[in-house]
């Protein structure tokens, strides 16, 4: 399933399921398949996925071995340099929020 993100400030945004499930989660919001988030919860919400992806930063350098014959692995044994972190999928996604915060329009979405 997909999700799309709208906002009359921005370009829709598409997520997959559990990427949007997460960031939804992260600010504090139910990934029912329609919601909204309002400019007057957009800056928490800012807040928050900044918070999750310093924290996702900070363990990847705590993870981060000076063994150089070894892969950096996560705790499912996934190669982390493989895989896209919170960043990749948050930033685009902070930027769609702070464009609709100047704007003063919502942001809504639908599976």
């Amino acid at each position: 399933m997909l999700f799309k993100f709208k906002s009359q400030a921005t370009a829709d945004m598409i997520m997959l399921e559990p990427d949007a499930r997460k960031v939804l989660q992260i600010i504090g919001k139910d990934a029912s398949p329609r919601g909204i988030i309002t400019t007057d919860q957009i800056p928490q919400a800012i807040a928050a996925l900044q918070a999750a992806v310093a924290a996702e930063d900070e363990r990847a350098q705590a993870a981060k071995t000076p063994d150089l014959d070894q892969d950096p692995e996560d705790a499912d044994g996934q190669d982390v340099k493989a895989s896209v972190g919170l960043k990749q999928r948050a930033v685009p996604f902070i930027e769609m929020l702070r464009r609709s915060a100047a704007e003063q329009a919502d942001v809504v979405w639908g599976g």
